[in-house]
């Protein structure tokens, strides 16, 4: 009955927070970036930069990130839509070749012309470019509202803390705090740097292989690598398929192109950041991918980023009570608890 009860709570809080979505999105945002920022802004404050002067700062070198990320984005876009006919023309090319076997009425190829179909939509994705950016833009100003706030109450949070609790209590609520802000801080530092690398290599390899937009591509290997699992199959299938069109009859240099993308996804993958991040998230994969789902359906393609950070604060937080302890053992990897047995075997 307790448990039927708590999967009721958590769909209602779920639906509330999905209603709520526009102000709750930037909010988690600026919580992610806090994680990233904050230790600049403690710094700065410890060699006696006035607290406002330090916020200011980060908030300006966030803001320029931002613009440049969004001036590229845009530019990579339109790019790409003003190359969109002749790729259209190709594919309306291979589709009448692979249909001139099948013996399909004229009057129907002509329908299914890709040029026909499909032109007048790409056009209008030059003001959904607009309209997207708009939003990103007073998205992007809430978030900074959010961030300001929660840096300017950072370098004094351990002092509230040990204030408002008892000593006993004040210690496990910083060292959890101090235990979610470590991990969070380590994992976004190690996956910013795993995915500028994939980013790297990907538009390196397609360049080399003179596959069209290889920086385009090497971006989207970048931002879609945040997302676990499938963020990195995900990145790899427009390449894919421009290299499809692109060298349109030959199979070789799509199948050539497939492949150094699958390397370059299992290595950094299955590899290098298991080597490089270990084990310090401790999350089953099997959590993963249920937070993966769950926040992807609760706030689209941004839950999908936050899911295993939110998931790891949930665990580390389970981790610091008593009574819920036993979620956060499953909610783990299990090594820890192998080795432990082990040890005492």
């Amino acid at each position: 009955m307790v448990g039927l009860l708590g999967v009721l709570v958590v769909f209602a809080v779920a639906t509330a927070f999905k209603a709520a979505q526009t102000v709750v999105i930037p909010l988690m945002i600026a919580w992610l970036l806090s994680y990233i920022c904050g230790p600049v802004v403690n710094y700065l404050v410890r060699k006696k930069v006035p607290l406002g002067l330090a916020v200011f700062a980060v908030l300006m070198m966030v803001l320029l990130v931002c613009y440049m990320g969004g001036v590229f984005l845009s530019g990579r876009v339109l790019a790409v839509l003003d190359e969109s006919p002749k790729y259209l023309a190709q594919l309306n090319m291979i589709y009448q070749d692979a249909t001139a076997n099948l013996h399909l009425p004229e009057d129907y190829l002509a329908e299914i012309n890709w040029m026909e179909k499909l032109g007048p939509k790409v056009a209008t994705l030059s003001g959904a470019l607009a309209v997207f950016m708009a939003g990103f833009a007073s998205n992007l100003l809430l978030v900074l509202i959010f961030l300001v706030f929660m840096l300017l109450g950072k370098p004094y949070f351990k002092y509230k803390v040990e204030k408002a609790f008892p000593p006993e209590r004040a210690s496990q609520f910083s060292e959890m705090t101090a235990s979610i802000s470590t991990q969070i801080g380590q994992y976004l530092v190690v996956k910013v740097a795993i995915s500028g690398t994939t980013g790297v290599l990907v538009w390196l390899s397609l360049t080399l292989l003179h596959v069209e937009f290889a920086l385009t591509w090497g971006a989207l290997a970048f931002f879609l690598n945040f997302i676990p699992s499938i963020g990195s199959i995900l990145a790899s299938i427009p390449p894919i398929l421009l290299a499809i069109v692109q060298y349109y009859p030959s199979v070789w240099m799509p199948i050539f192109t497939a492949a150094v993308l699958l390397a370059i996804q299992m290595v950094m993958g299955n590899v290098v950041e298991p080597k490089i991040m270990g084990d310090s998230l401790n999350l089953s994969p099997v959590v993963i991918l249920l937070s993966l789902v769950f926040f992807g359906w609760l706030w689209g393609i941004v839950g999908a980023l936050l899911s295993v950070p939110i998931a790891a604060s949930i665990k580390i937080f389970c981790e610091h009570i008593e009574a819920l302890r036993p979620i956060s053992i499953l909610m783990g990897s299990g090594k820890t608890c192998m080795k432990e047995m082990q040890q005492t075997h």
